[in-house]
């Protein structure tokens, strides 16, 4: 490595929906300059993967940090949130706790160069090490700021706790105005400041956030400024929103196997009127229970438009096995989509980008995961959202209340669904409606207002990510005299 570049080090956490972003990001940063060696440290699973899904020509830089998931009480290789069900993600989240030494390692190893840090927000315990060494660091949030600060405000206040009463506010973030307990993932509504996750966001990850010089987002200004101002007001350190940070289509399989040729799924798109197709994808670790699949399943029938949908085994299954038609979904439907071409049901994983992008696609069925709400609204595809875990339901609540895009279909993963308002709802979104016309056309606002961002250096995304690099160069170019 050259001496006068500055090495990026970054450090997502070992979830695809956290590593993609991270990926998008330092093909961004390698695109634009350069001056900049960049560095992603993870564990060697997921630096295996992320090597299969680097461009032939990209000098991005893979290192390896030792990690056994059996050390910690879990099954072998177990190094990524996709290849555990949800009861064991928090076990695998303390056992990145052992990551600090070698990542310390590898920083001081580094120190001689120009230096900077861009750490995922799971790993809070990065920024204090970073303070310890002298070195530049910056969180990287793949969450919007609205989404980000209702979750962070959820966890340190817990306020739900404080009220006899199924609606509430956040002290601290009255703008996201009343919630409602069946708006709380399951690992904060049972949360009580005693249990693993309470312990964990609040001792090795949320007390560290204040050691950081400040926060990047993958988000624009223009969308999501009170989320932003929050981070601003509550940290008092910059924030950078980048936004939208997505990888190019072909690169970062978000599948584990499965999935579709993206050339099949075009073709089938091909054939489609515009505006007619309904894409249906709970992201890369979620699923719906065997019976809300049902519903769902008959609704897709009931309703009669085309549509993609992105099928797992249902809840108490093991998401990875194989998928069974006959015994998940309404009784001959799989075939009777086969031949009436009206559906594709892909296993596992589809092109969501390149989906997205197609004219035939009216509306998107989604968990309203952050990445997917950037890849839609980029597209100007508005949303049908049944959020189901982290802060899935403020993005969903921030889409349909405060932007005017989205429309919540379901609430989590035991919630009670029916296929006729299923039907009502995708009818609304899709239909020629007042409501329906209106939702597509605000879409489409958000989409070049997205775009509008990024379109030169004048777009507000792009000025603060210059920003960002000119203060992290400012800092790591001082000579560091503290930490050993």
């Amino acid at each position: 490595m050259a001496d006068d570049k500055q090495n990026i080090v970054m450090f997502p956490f070992m979830a695809q929906g956290h590593i993609i972003p991270f990926l998008a990001l330092a093909l961004q940063l390698e695109k634009i300059s350069n001056h900049y060696n960049i560095i992603i440290a993870n564990t060697p699973l997921n630096i295996t993967k992320l090597r299969s899904s680097l461009p032939p020509h990209s000098a991005v830089t893979l290192i390896e940090l030792p990690f056994s998931s059996t050390d910690h009480g879990l099954p072998p290789n177990t190094e990524n949130t996709d290849t555990v069900p949800y009861t064991l993600v928090i076990k695998l989240i303390q056992a990145s706790t052992s990551l600090k030494h070698p990542f310390k390692n590898l920083i001081q190893s580094l120190r001689s160069h120009k230096l900077c840090i861009i750490a995922d927000i799971f790993f809070g315990w990065t920024a204090t090490v970073a303070k310890d060494l002298g070195v530049f660091h910056a969180f990287f949030s793949g969450c919007g700021g609205y989404g980000l600060a209702c979750y962070y405000s959820l966890w340190t206040n817990l306020p739900h706790r404080r009220v006899d009463s199924s609606d509430f506010t956040l002290p601290d973030f009255p703008e996201a105005r009343a919630l409602h307990v069946t708006q709380l993932p399951a690992n904060i509504a049972e949360a009580d400041g005693t249990d693993p996750w309470s312990v964990y966001q609040r001792e090795d990850n949320f007390s560290h956030w204040v050691n950081s010089d400040g926060f990047l987002f993958n988000s624009v200004q223009e969308l999501d400024s009170v989320g932003l101002s929050y981070f601003k007001r509550i940290f008092n350190r910059p924030v950078w929103p980048i936004g939208p940070v997505l990888l190019s289509t072909g690169n970062g399989s978000r599948g584990k196997g499965g999935g579709i040729n993206p050339d099949l799924c075009r073709e089938w798109l091909n054939k489609k009127p515009e505006n007619s197709v309904l894409f249906v994808c709970f992201g890369s670790m979620n699923t719906i229970s065997a019976s809300q699949m049902m519903q769902l399943g008959t609704a897709l029938e009931r309703c009669g438009r085309s549509f993609v949908w992105v099928v797992r085994p249902p809840i108490g299954f093991d998401i990875n096995a194989e998928f069974r038609a006959e015994e998940w979904l309404p009784e001959g439907f799989a075939e009777k989509v086969l031949e009436s071409g009206r559906g594709l049901i892909v296993h596992d994983w589809a092109p969501q980008v390149e989906i997205l992008s197609h004219s035939a696609v009216s509306a998107f069925m989604s968990h309203c995961g952050w990445n997917s709400v950037v890849e839609s609204l980029s597209e100007g595809v508005p949303i049908l959202g049944w959020p189901m875990a982290a802060e899935q339901f403020f993005n969903c609540k921030f889409l349909e209340e405060e932007v005017g895009v989205c429309v919540e279909v379901a609430r989590g993963k035991k919630c009670e669904v029916k296929w006729e308002d299923l039907v009502g709802k995708i009818e609304l979104v899709m239909d020629e409606s007042e409501k329906g016309i209106g939702m597509r056309k605000k879409a489409c606002e958000i989409r070049d207002l997205i775009r509008g961002a990024k379109k030169d250096k004048d777009g507000s995304s792009v000025k603060a990510l210059d920003e960002f690099l000119a203060a992290a160069a400012a800092i790591s170019s001082k000579p560091k005299t503290n930490g050993t």
